[in-house]
């Protein structure tokens, strides 16, 4: 799929490395103002062990998208997999598990591109971090709205809080 001049398709072995790179530098750009420094280098020095999970996890069949930029650079990614949550709202088949897109790439339609490609119009969920409002307004736009459930972190984490929202389905 195409978007301006980014490419949304599915991820392979060889786009990991890139895509966690990505990854960590959006968690930059977005949270800050959240998590201490140190937090961002941690999972820098975590990346090899992410290599791995994330290679075990394409071979056994997750659903993981990228948005590349013309250069090649990978500039977003998605991912899903179905609705875990035993409180689920009724109706509820998928879970957006994550969605990233770096800064230079914001108001080009990749988001809503990789999420369509991620968990189409299907009724979904997807938990953010309480305090996110750039996230929040996407979501809304995209049909989605708090259900009420609230989740306390732990770990790296701690001492922040991840909301539900919810989108009924189907949407045209």
């Amino acid at each position: 799929m195409r978007i301006n001049d980014y490419t949304i398709r599915k991820a392979t072995t060889e786009d990991i490395a890139g895509t966690l790179a990505m990854k960590l530098a959006a968690w930059r750009e977005t949270y800050a103002d959240q998590r201490p420094e140190s937090f961002f280098e941690a999972e820098e020095a975590r990346r090899e062990a992410q290599i791995d999970w994330w290679t075990r996890g394409l071979a056994a069949g997750a659903d993981l998208w990228i948005a590349t930029a013309p250069d090649g650079r990978v500039v977003g990614c998605a991912g899903g997999a179905p609705v875990h949550d035993e409180d689920a709202p009724t109706g509820a088949v998928a879970e957006l598990q994550m969605l990233y897109v770096l800064a230079e790439a914001h108001g080009t339609g990749l988001g809503a591109g990789l999420m369509r490609a991620t968990i189409g119009n299907l009724p979904a969920v997807v938990w953010i971090l309480e305090h996110n409002p750039r996230a929040q307004a996407f979501y809304r736009k995209h049909g989605f709205d708090f259900d009420g459930a609230r989740e306390l972190l732990a770990d790296e984490w701690a001492g922040l809080d991840e909301v539900r929202m919810v989108r009924p389905g189907p949407r045209g």
